[in-house]
């Protein structure tokens, strides 16, 4: 089978993409795009003589009904570089193959993750691991966590240094670094779990930060593949699935019912509701 071409994603290679203050994503590498979900789809070799429609729409349905398996035929490589807290979290979606930088043999480059002042918030009320994004936090207060995060940056590099001057070993050296220190990967995903990833790490409730990543590389999926992207979209990350409990709270809103369901399910079904409104 002749390696699929996409003059979208053929744009793009190599190109960096800059994320937050030192990061960025760049495609390194792609295999197949929308023909190769659909050949393997079909189990044929070549073009086929199918019309674009016809494969948008065998697309389409496969996304719709979750057959997953054509979509791994699709396997995207990046070129990536986060900062660690960011790298952390990413490295949850154990679905990918990936190759880090190692502080072992190399020396740690001087680089941290700076946050811009407006991304200084308080802790969220009703969300453990996030920030409370509707109260503002005073521009002075903003300053003197910059202030802080800055020194313990600094320090931290300068006395890793020392460290190294003295010949003590980089694997040692740097276990005071931050979690703020960037650090670099490949990671390559087929296409399927790349969804799942995004589906995942572009929500309102992931880390500002990761989403950030999300987003570029959402951009870099959609240059690939954009029927399958585009079903992406639609059935998975702008769908609001229901358990029983909340089809049957639904039920009651829309007749006009009291329903009840404890703080953490209330929680989850409200914001599948705004979701929906958003989408209306």
């Amino acid at each position: 089978m002749a390696h699929d071409r996409v003059s979208a994603a053929e744009n793009i290679l190599d190109k960096e993409y800059k994320v937050l203050n030192k990061g960025f994503v760049r495609l390194v590498d792609y295999l197949g795009g929308d023909s190769r979900i659909v050949q393997a789809a079909r189990v044929s070799y070549g073009k086929g003589t199918k019309s674009k429609r016809q494969d948008e729409g065998l697309i389409n349905y496969l996304m719709r009904n979750e057959h997953t398996s054509p979509f791994e035929q699709v396997i995207m490589t990046f070129h990536c570089k986060m900062p660690i807290f960011v790298a952390r979290q990413w490295v949850r979606h154990r679905t990918a193959r990936l190759n880090e930088i190692s502080g072992r043999y190399s020396v740690m480059e001087n680089e941290f993750y700076v946050p811009d002042q407006e991304q200084i918030r308080y802790q969220s009320k009703d969300n453990k691991q996030g920030r409370n994004e509707s109260d503002e936090v005073p521009q002075e207060l903003q300053q003197k966590v910059l202030d802080i995060i800055k020194s313990g940056q600094r320090q931290a590099y300068d006395q890793y240094n020392k460290m190294l001057d003295e010949n003590i070993a980089r694997e040692l050296a740097r276990i005071n670094l931050p979690l703020s220190l960037y650090t670099q990967w490949y990671w390559q995903i087929d296409l399927h779990n790349l969804f799942h990833f995004l589906k995942l790490r572009m929500d309102p409730h992931a880390q500002w930060e990761i989403r950030q990543y999300a987003k570029v590389m959402a951009s870099m999926a959609e240059k690939v593949a954009p029927f399958a992207f585009e079903a992406f979209e639609t059935h998975m990350l702008n769908a609001v699935n229901f358990s029983g409990i909340e089809a049957r709270a639904l039920a009651k809103v829309l007749a006009g019912e009291e329903y009840s369901l404890n703080p953490t399910a209330e929680a989850d079904f409200k914001r599948k509701l705004n979701k929906i409104k958003k989408l209306i």
